[in-house]
């Protein structure tokens, strides 16, 4: 019966494959930057309420302050090595430097468009920013109280002088920087002070220096006042309804000539510069991992400036002196039209009272099979549980580790925290299984970027409370969510296991979509016991069974899966992939998914962020469709389903298909077999690829369009959530249909 597709598919498997065009990747950092674009046009979107716009707003502040510091700042460095080296894209070092400056500052433009057209609704909502040269008395005697009783006591301004080197200005700080008409000496100090500075740069218009003396070259002297992290951002001010408020570098501008009496303050503005993030430990170097990365922390916060925004009357002397003493050059320079920095916008989302001006409530909801009075050993070995968060709440995972904790028949727990949350459970939970004499095997990733000092601190309190904490691999992050708990019961030890697609943060599970599988299969536990083994033993990875592990064999999987539907797709079978990725990078899988198009087979993606594919292009991928949502959760789940000749493999992972994920991370491809746990993973990945709500479609050309929802208007996220309540719903109704006695205790 199968000769005939035998024999088409050997046929057609021995003809050389056809090349594939140069040009067909998109750039990485351009990819991403339109992904961030996204984010601010749910900003801009009106059908919205105010205050989650703001929200979004300030999400693409803190998205691009983290881009700029980790992907411009590698740039950067790779221009430092070699400027000519070429992405796969095709574009040099160089090239990319001046493309991604170019996309930046038109998403900051277009950042202060919607922050300026926004304003007037938020006033008009009862949030307003107070102007302290245009407000009312009251204001103005409680803004002249609060500076002179809380301000000026505890900021310093630091003057500048060319014969002293440069203070260290913090990271992504907002500064207030002052040019002072210049003494002709001072105490202590030579008459020439300033001139080091102004000798270079461009002599001031009339109308920024009065009564400038043209005869001599102009003299000034500059000041930084740093504003530090003391001080709150948004001060409150007083208001007959609603909220006002004034911003600390406002307040500190408007009474700048109570820090120099006897000055002239000829300029005043704010500025914020942001350091090359991208500062990793040489490990062949480094005896002591944690003293390493305590290293890399203080590197990071002194490294080189990469990018200076400032407010946009900054006149041509001030921003000389600032660029010059920065190192930077004009693509690293950003005129800021408003307030710096909004991330200040995630506090207004805040605001109790203003409950209209944000989502109505999801609160997420309880997980079906799972009893809040039963244990959470006894309701997975009767049967695998799939989660999807943050619908269903992430809770079970932390009880099933907390119980693990004071369970006296639980021997041992082994676990990998990459991101935790400030005050974790799961952290408290695992040094009190320690204390009571549980054997604790943590892999702590040290490395995971900006939560290295919180990891630190982490690891050394889980040490002291016995924990047996392993810091990684060396030259590779540790990144699968795992967590393995080994239980003494009647018919012997039974392992209990947690996979998950997101971190071991309880608080970040309320605003990211990720799928937990909790299950006590015994294969999934032998293997993940080996794999655990094999990390924390630094030993020869051992072949896993049913698991797929970076970096040693999941691109190998990845890549048998997509060449399997190749060849079904060329025998004439019917070939499906149907993924769902934060990023797509990987030239190798993208090849393998141009080739597997080519063969007729249908490829729907669903990537949230980067994706270096051109889908749609015809010979060689008019069969692939990418779709983006962006919506009041973040994206973070990786599914990805195999047709497989109609006995589909179904797989949730903590990797994306990027380089990085794939060669240089620990992680791990999770099968999930159980019947009712596929059908509930399959119907929640189909589901994104019916939204015509927040759905953008990507073009050949790398840019995005929005799908028009017409009549039929569905929401993905809103349709996960809805399906959640119901079912929950039935549950409920069912119980109370359902009589169930205590039964009595039997004698002791």
């Amino acid at each position: 019966m199968t000769s005939k597709p035998t024999h088409k598919k050997k046929r057609r498997s021995n003809r050389r494959p056809a090349a594939l065009p140069e040009d067909r990747f998109i750039n990485r950092e351009l990819s991403w930057l339109e992904f961030n674009q996204r984010v601010l046009d749910q900003a801009d979107d009106p059908s919205l309420p105010l205050l989650e716009r703001a929200k979004f707003l300030a999400i693409t502040s803190s998205n691009l302050d983290e881009f700029v510091m980790v992907r411009v700042g590698s740039l950067k460095l790779q221009y430092q090595r070699n400027s000519l080296v070429r992405d796969p894209s095709g574009m040099t070092v160089a090239e990319q430097l001046q493309a991604v400056a170019s996309r930046c500052k038109a998403i900051v433009t277009r950042q202060y468009d919607v922050f300026e057209s926004l304003e007037p609704h938020l006033a008009d909502a009862d949030i307003r920013r107070i102007d302290l040269n245009d407000c009312s008395d009251r204001c103005s005697e409680t803004a002249d109280s609060r500076f002179h009783s809380d301000v000026f006591s505890v900021l310093s301004p630091q003057a500048i002088f060319s014969e002293r080197p440069f203070p260290l200005i913090q990271g992504l700080g907002v500064h207030v920087c002052v040019r002072l008409k210049a003494t002709t000496v001072g105490p202590g100090d030579s008459a020439d002070r300033s001139k080091g500075d102004s000798a270079e740069v461009a002599d001031p218009s009339p109308d920024q220096v009065d009564n400038q003396d043209t005869s001599e070259a102009p003299e000034w002297d500059f000041v930084i006042i740093p504003l530090g992290r003391t001080l709150p951002r948004m001060l409150p001010m007083p208001s007959d309804r609603g909220h006002a408020y004034v911003l600390l570098e406002d307040l500190v501008k408007h009474y700048i000539e109570d820090f120099f009496p006897g000055r002239e303050v000829v300029e005043c503005i704010s500025f914020r510069i942001t350091r090359n993030a991208d500062v990793e430990l040489r490990e062949d170097s480094a005896a002591d991992l944690m003293v390493g990365m305590e290293d890399v922390l203080e590197s990071r916060r002194q490294s080189r400036p990469v990018r200076l925004e400032y407010s946009d009357g900054a006149s041509d002397p001030m921003l000389a002196f600032l660029s010059e003493k920065m190192s930077l050059r004009s693509e690293d320079l950003f005129a800021i039209g408003g307030p710096l920095d909004l991330t200040y916008l995630f506090t207004l989302h805040g605001l109790e009272g203003f409950d209209a001006l944000r989502d109505e409530p999801w609160p997420a909801q309880g997980s079906p099979g799972i009893d809040p009075a039963e244990s959470m050993f006894a309701t997975i070995a009767a049967g695998d549980l799939l989660m999807v968060h943050p619908y269903e709440r992430f809770d079970p995972v932390v009880r099933m580790i907390e119980e693990a904790a004071n369970d006296p028949d639980v021997l041992a727990i082994k676990q990998v925290l990459y991101r935790t949350s400030r005050n974790s459970p799961i952290v408290a939970a695992l040094m009190r299984a320690a204390e009571h004499g549980k054997y604790v095997s943590v892999i702590v990733e040290l490395k995971a970027r900006f939560d290295e000092a919180r990891n630190i601190e982490w690891a050394r309190e889980m040490e002291q409370a016995g924990v047996q904490v392993i810091y990684g691999i060396r030259g590779l992050k540790t990144h699968a969510k795992v967590c393995i708990i080994v239980r003494r019961e009647p018919q012997g030890i039974v392992r209990y296991l947690h996979f998950g697609t997101g971190n071991y943060n309880e608080v970040t599970a309320n605003l990211y979509s990720d799928v937990s599988l909790l299950t006590c299969n015994e294969e999934l536990g032998g293997d993940a016991t080996s794999f655990f083994n094999c990390v924390t033993g630094a030993s020869q990875p051992q072949q896993l069974q049913h698991l797929a592990s970076a970096p040693i064999t999941l691109r190998k999987r990845v890549l048998e899966l997509i060449e399997g539907e190749m060849i079904r797709a060329q025998a004439g079978q019917r070939g499906e992939i149907v993924a769902k990725l934060n990023a797509l990078v990987d030239t190798q899988i993208i090849d393998a998914l141009y080739r597997a198009s080519q063969a007729g087979v249908k490829i729907l993606l669903n990537i949230r962020g980067v994706c270096c594919l051109k889908p749609g292009v015809k010979g060689l991928s008019e069969t692939i469709q990418v779709v983006s949502i962006v919506d009041r959760y973040l994206e973070h789940a990786r599914v990805v389903l195999f047709r497989h000749g109609g006995d589909e493999e179904l797989y949730i992972s903590s990797a994306d298909w990027m380089p990085r994920n794939l060669d240089r991370r620990v992680e791990l491809l999770i099968p999930v077999d159980d019947e009712s746990c596929r059908k509930k993973l399959k119907e929640t990945l189909r589901t994104y690829f019916k939204d015509t709500t927040n759905t953008w479609v990507m073009q050949s050309t790398g840019s995005y369009q929005r799908m028009e929802a017409g009549d039929t208007k569905y929401r993905s996220q809103k349709v996960l959530y809805d399906r959640t309540c119901k079912v929950m719903k039935l549950q409920r109704q069912s119980r109370l249909t359902r009589f169930e006695t205590h039964e009595p205790r039997g004698s002791e």
